[in-house]
């Protein structure tokens, strides 16, 4: 009998679309099914129903090497981007012999969990946390690698050779109006030189007090709503500094407070600091030509947020947000009329029922469904004191079944 090494193909022989069976957590247990021109695999539990391509339960231990006989036309490891839910950090020690170019880990730990990642070969790890479990202590591999966490930051440490680049998206409030995010300690982290700050465009503010935290940053970039903007004043290393969707640069300070930067980018931010951040570009360029990319542009006005970024529905699909965006309107218009509750009642009730014969509203849309209800109960109405939140989310819960 052929040992499971000799009945598997070489490595890299298979390299055309069709069904193969693996034996990722056993004998012939899944079929893949490889499609041409699709780089991705996506792995997790059934709940994630069609956006995984391979169900496996959290806790099953895989065997990664199944993929070693795949590869791209060209000849490089396929595939080329895995995104895995659950808790087999195997995928670490198979990286050590066949390089992952891109890992995106959503681990799934019912207790804390040590993962040496020292030796792997990994040029992007992405890591999403969710609210609950374990927390994840992860020894960073010592290649040089981009490095992305994101949801409950306060889940993961991590220790060894910096990332050359990290990028934290923190899970934060969907309000403009909460009290701004605090980063948690970061550890080792708080050394490397790159960094990015990812948030929502309308959501809770980050504030940037976390920066002072950094001390050889030489490159910034940030993405969304920030607060303390003022404080980058600090941040006097910086060559790379980038703004992008920043509905708020009031305190931002003059270019010229970073005297060693030769690339800016600012990219759809509010239209007042940028006319103001143009000028000063243009003025600095006249004493100390910019080396790198230097641009101000899609300047926006305070409108353009709310009409871009003000719902929930943004990251639906086009079909159900089309159906959302409706349904929001015409619950928005009889707001606008309502003299009693219970008009008010009628609207939200209305509007909440329009989803419960829908098919895709999973906890997700859930959320979003009960945050576009808050923000209707804020709006415009006739009946003369607010609608409170506990009583919209009291009306939603009464008429929704999802």
């Amino acid at each position: 009998m052929p040992n499971d090494d000799q009945a598997r193909p070489p490595a890299g022989s298979i390299k055309e679309d069709g069904r193969y069976p693996l034996d990722l957590t056993g004998p012939s247990s899944h079929t893949l099914v490889r499609q041409k021109g699709v780089g991705s695999l996506i792995i997790g539990p059934s709940h994630l129903g069609k956006k995984a391509d391979l169900h496996v339960a959290p806790d099953s231990p895989i065997d990664w090497t199944v993929f070693d006989a795949f590869s791209t036309p060209a000849g490089s490891p396929w595939p080329r981007f895995l995104h895995y839910t659950g808790s087999d950090a195997g995928f670490f020690d198979w990286a050590q012999k066949r390089p992952i170019e891109e890992m995106t880990w959503a681990p799934i730990l019912s207790s804390d969990t040590v993962v040496d990642a020292g030796p792997s070969i990994l040029h992007g790890l992405a890591i999403e946390l969710g609210p609950s479990g374990g927390h994840l202590s992860l020894k960073l591999p010592r290649r040089p690698f981009r490095l992305s966490v994101s949801g409950d930051l306060s889940r993961f440490s991590a220790a060894g050779d910096m990332p050359s680049s990290l990028t934290l998206a923190p899970r934060t409030g969907r309000r403009k109006n909460d009290t701004p995010f605090l980063m948690p300690d970061l550890g080792e982290l708080h050394q490397v030189t790159s960094l990015a700050l990812q948030n929502a465009p309308l959501g809770q503010p980050i504030s940037l007090e976390c920066l002072d935290r950094f001390p050889n940053l030489n490159s910034l970039s940030l993405w969304g709503n920030f607060c303390d903007v003022d404080l980058l004043a600090r941040q006097t290393r910086l060559t790379n500094l980038e703004l992008r969707f920043m509905p708020d640069l009031e305190d931002l300070p003059s270019l010229n407070v970073w005297p060693l930067l030769d690339r800016f980018i600012a990219y759809n931010v509010e239209e007042f600091t940028g006319k103001r951040m143009r000028q000063q570009m243009k003025t600095r360029a006249k004493t100390r030509p910019w080396t790198g990319h230097a641009s101000v542009s899609q300047l926006r006005k305070p409108e353009w947020w709310l009409t871009e970024f003000g719902r929930p529905f943004s990251s639906w699909p086009k079909r159900l947000a089309k159906l959302a965006n409706e349904a929001y309107n015409a619950a928005q218009a009889n707001l606008a009329q309502a003299r009693s509750f219970a008009d008010a009642e009628g609207a939200i009730t209305a509007f909440t029922v329009r989803f419960n014969t829908l098919k895709g509203i999973e906890t997700t849309e859930r959320e979003d469904l009960g945050e576009a209800v808050w923000q209707l109960s804020q709006s415009d109405h006739l009946i003369g004191q607010p609608i409170t939140e506990e009583m919209a989310q009291s009306w939603f819960d009464a008429a929704r079944n999802y």
